[in-house]
């Protein structure tokens, strides 16, 4: 009986350490550009909804963010160390001869704000590869 107790809590200590995460995640603002002349993307992504817009003068589409794609999200999140982001170095440099969107992600959480430095759209540095993939893909639905 005490073993089943002990083995009650503990599972339900896992699982509120894991809902405050999530909770922590739908306070963020996490908010992705790309353009060049000619190209225009913005996907801004609050609360497990995601704002969507391809052209500069368009009113963002409003798109609620399924369970899977909120998993992959906050999963990526959680590994960020949101106070390197403003050092990543861009991998490529394909932006400077037109060669790339001009791209760049800025995160705000808890107060404070969180910007990389421009880096060639479709090629973002390593650590943040994942998460802005699942961004850009966004714009594809």
């Amino acid at each position: 009986m005490k073993t089943a107790i002990a083995l009650f809590l503990s599972l339900f200590m896992i699982s509120s350490c894991a809902c405050q995460k999530n909770t922590d995640m739908k306070t963020a603002v996490i908010e992705y550009e790309a353009q060049t002349r000619g190209m225009y993307q913005k996907v801004l992504v609050e609360n497990q909804t995601v704002f969507v817009a391809k052209n500069r003068d368009e009113k963002p589409v409003e798109l609620k963010i399924s369970d899977e794609d909120w998993i992959v999200l906050t999963t990526e999140f959680e590994k960020l160390d949101l106070e390197a982001i403003p050092n990543l170095k861009a991998p490529t440099e394909k932006r400077f001869y037109d060669g790339a969107a001009i791209a760049n992600l800025k995160i705000t959480y808890k107060g404070k704000t969180y910007e990389t430095k421009a880096f060639d759209h479709g090629f973002p540095p390593a650590e943040i590869k994942k998460i802005v993939t699942k961004l850009v893909s966004f714009t594809q639905k």
